[in-house]
């Protein structure tokens, strides 16, 4: 999960893997606006241009408050100021253990590095893993066809149950006892629904900032789910805001590696995720995509893409080191093995449009003991 700092490294869906580091506002409308440039005939001349990686300031996205709430001790009361849930051990044990059983299967490799934790950090983890997994596949699971925006709200109005210390089934619960024992807010949750929405009835982005935006909504917010989970390293001598913005960084390049996976896959359902006027400025269009054809402008269009992506993830570095020593392996092991997809693409010749990158089990088992000895790393030795 996350982009807080740990992202499931076995995805459910196609452009959505949870990193836990790591979906209106009316500042989007004026995003949506944003004119589309129109391509130029140009030259054989490959256009040397470069693409900016600044996306959405986290002032816009309200994030200051999120870290505010989640800095505080929490005092166990649900949003109606009632006092949680109390259930029998066996029944909560049962639905932490359904947790973990979800997350092992479907996340093998974040959900080995979950190991070292404590088991109440544990538990949590695998209980918002579940949350998330079942949130995006209202979108993309086998129902999704059924999918409507009253879906949707009725989801939300569960959400607001949870935390509310009303959870409607077993899976709901163990999240309802995490919130009860970790400074959980509920708007990244929330934002996750609205990504969502985004999902249902968006499949162009004008701009990278609608890009980013749409990246916060789905993964970003994981991280900013999961710092309070993680914990944030007594010695460490950055501010909460460094570091939640490093966990939100994660997300985004996780869920922009995805997207430049997937390229292809999500072709073939007549989805392009990539700034319409970025492919404008290297001579692109949705007809090259769907051409499935891979050119030298392609080529170019794709470097400046992985170059934005590892620029996010070089930002979530110094983040992930400042987190609890026994948080930071699944995190390292995330930000490492999504670079490494970044590299596969390169490796296919910047092919994403008839081939999907991946990392081969090999690789991400020699990936694990890396990560581990970064996970070992003083946060007072690094540098902000």
């Amino acid at each position: 999960m996350d982009a807080t700092f740990c992202y499931a490294t076995n995805p459910c869906i196609k452009a959505r893997n949870y990193v836990f580091f790591s979906k209106n506002y009316t500042k989007t409308s004026a995003i949506a606006e944003a004119a589309i440039a129109i391509p130029k005939r140009r030259s054989k001349r490959i256009p040397q241009t470069e693409l900016s990686v600044h996306g959405i300031p986290s002032t816009d996205l309200l994030v200051q408050e999120i870290v505010r709430r989640q800095s505080q001790k929490n005092n166990l009361t649900g949003l109606d100021g009632s006092r949680g849930c109390s259930y029998p051990p066996m029944f909560l044990e049962e639905a932490y253990e359904r947790c973990r059983d979800i997350c092992a299967e479907y996340a093998k490799t974040f959900y080995l590095g979950t190991m070292l934790m404590t088991e109440e950090r544990q538990k949590a983890i695998w209980a918002i893993y579940v949350w998330c997994r079942r949130t995006d596949e209202l979108v993309d699971g086998p129902n999704a066809v059924h999918l409507s925006s009253s879906v949707l709200d009725r989801w939300e109005g569960r959400l607001d149950d949870i935390f509310n210390g009303r959870p409607y089934d077993m899976l709901d619960a163990a999240l309802t006892d995490t919130v009860q024992k970790f400074p959980l807010d509920i708007k990244p949750f929330k934002d996750m629904i609205e990504g969502m929405r985004m999902d249902t009835r968006k499949n162009r982005y004008a701009n990278f900032e609608e890009l980013y935006l749409y990246c916060y909504y789905v993964a970003g917010t994981v991280g900013l789910m999961s710092v309070p989970i993680m914990g944030i390293a007594p010695e460490s001598s950055l501010s909460s805001q460094t570091i939640y913005n490093a966990a939100i960084y994660l997300g985004i390049g996780n869920q922009l590696t995805n997207i430049l996976r997937d390229v292809g896959e999500d072709a073939s359902r007549g989805r392009v995720y990539l700034p319409q006027n970025e492919l404008a400025k290297f001579g692109l269009s949705d007809k090259d995509v769907f051409s499935r054809k891979v050119t030298d402008r392609w080529r170019e269009f794709m470097k400046e893409q992985i170059r934005r992506a590892r620029y996010y993830f070089d930002q979530a570095e110094n983040g992930a080191t400042q987190l609890h020593k026994a948080s930071r392996w699944p995190v390292w092991s995330s930000l490492m093995l999504y670079k490494m997809i970044l590299d596969s693409v390169e490796n296919n010749d910047y092919d994403n449009l008839t081939k999907k990158a991946y990392v081969g089990r090999t690789k991400k088992l020699m990936t694990l003991p890396v990560a581990y000895t970064r996970a070992l790393m003083n946060p007072s030795t690094v540098c902000p």
